[in-house]
């Protein structure tokens, strides 16, 4: 599956510094506004200590994980919506994304340059929150303006359509009001249909506190009910200097368990709505992405299409079965290995081997 998140946020919070660290390759980060004009793309492997947990087992020929896309999109000042700055790319840049991680300012730092009429060790993460999701609203607000006068036209030719037309209306105030479209109450129905308005704020949306070395302990207050990751930035482009012994090291003087880097990438997973199953034999431990609640045809499908189209059965043992008996051998003899049909529902670290016919 292509999923892809967009970094975002004002002008040097640290967004291209973060996504430097995050994708290990350099992308531009400097300190003046608009260091970062056309994104820069770079695909982040999701941690998961149970792939090498499965290789120890099957000796396999490479490991390969989960992945996510991140996008480091331009920063965005106040006025976006009408164009300021580089508003127009940004929100078009951003449009294209599954979901959107923001970058917010923790950090103090009298050096670093910030939109006009702001002070350089000003620092609001609130009201920075708040600049970006305003201009997210009043983008969606134009779009749907634009889209209500067709759709009001078409839903009279197509009832069909009238779901997409009434929701789009409920809309228009419930943004008017400053909400995100995401936090309205509709009926699956509606919500189906909101997707088709392709509006900025009905995608899932995840905080970065781009904090001091010594704020990494810190606990913050929620923004728009999320609560902000804490990461240093400078932290973590540091750690990408180190080999894996001195990281281990650096890490533990900061006591920390893990990266920020990995607990972002695991956070975007989640919010995605994913969760991973795996196949392991003598060529690759490989973990598959599949939504939440996908079915084995589904989750065949990933893997190829005409596993999808010809799915016959799945063999599968959970993940605690396949470890703890030492395989697919140790599950066949203990009468751990189940032979699933359509109707099945994978379950996140499901080890699964497909049986098609096309």
């Amino acid at each position: 599956m292509a999923l892809s998140i967009g970094i975002v946020g004002l002008p040097n919070v640290g967004k291209s510094t973060l996504f430097t660290a995050l994708t290990k390759k350099g992308g531009l980060a400097a300190n003046y506004p608009f260091a970062t004009i056309d994104p820069n793309v770079g695909i982040v492997d999701v941690p998961d200590s149970r792939l090498q947990k499965l290789a120890d087992i099957v000796h396999p020929g490479r490991i390969v994980p989960a992945a996510v896309e991140f996008v480091d999109i331009a920063g965005l000042v106040k006025g976006a919506s009408e164009g300021e700055g580089l508003g127009n790319q940004f929100l078009a840049n951003i449009r294209e994304t599954d979901a959107i991680c923001e970058v917010v300012r923790y950090f103090k730092d009298p050096n670093v340059m910030r939109e006009v009429g702001r002070t350089a060790d000003f620092v609001d993460p609130a009201g920075d929150a708040d600049i970006i999701m305003t201009e997210l609203i009043l983008a969606d607000l134009g779009t749907l303006e634009k889209q209500l006068p067709k759709l009001e036209k078409e839903s009279k030719r197509d009832k069909e359509l009238m779901p997409k037309f009434n929701v789009a209306k409920r809309l228009v105030d419930w943004l008017n009001e400053g909400n995100r479209a995401s936090t309205m109450e509709m009926t699956d129905e509606e919500r189906i249909a909101a997707k088709g308005l392709f509006l900025l704020t009905m995608k899932p949306i995840l905080y970065v506190a781009n904090v001091d070395e010594d704020m990494l302990g810190d606990d913050f207050a929620p923004i728009d009910g999320v609560t902000p990751i804490p990461i240093c930035a400078k932290v973590e482009a540091e750690l990408c200097d180190l080999d894996a012994e001195e990281a281990a090291e650096y890490l533990e003087s900061l006591g920390l368990e893990q990266p920020g880097l990995d607990v972002l990438a695991q956070a975007a997973y989640k919010l995605l709505g994913l969760q991973s199953y795996f196949t392991a034999g003598e060529m690759e431990v490989k973990a598959w992405t599949i939504p939440v609640g996908a079915k084995a045809p589904q989750a065949a499908g990933v893997i190829h299409s005409d596993f999808e189209r010809g799915f016959i059965k799945a063999e599968v043992a959970s993940y605690e079965d396949y470890v703890t008996l030492g395989g697919e051998g140790g599950c066949k003899a203990a009468g751990r290995l189940r032979m699933e049909g359509k109707d099945y529902v994978v379950a996140d670290g499901d080890v699964m081997h497909f049986r098609f016919n096309v």
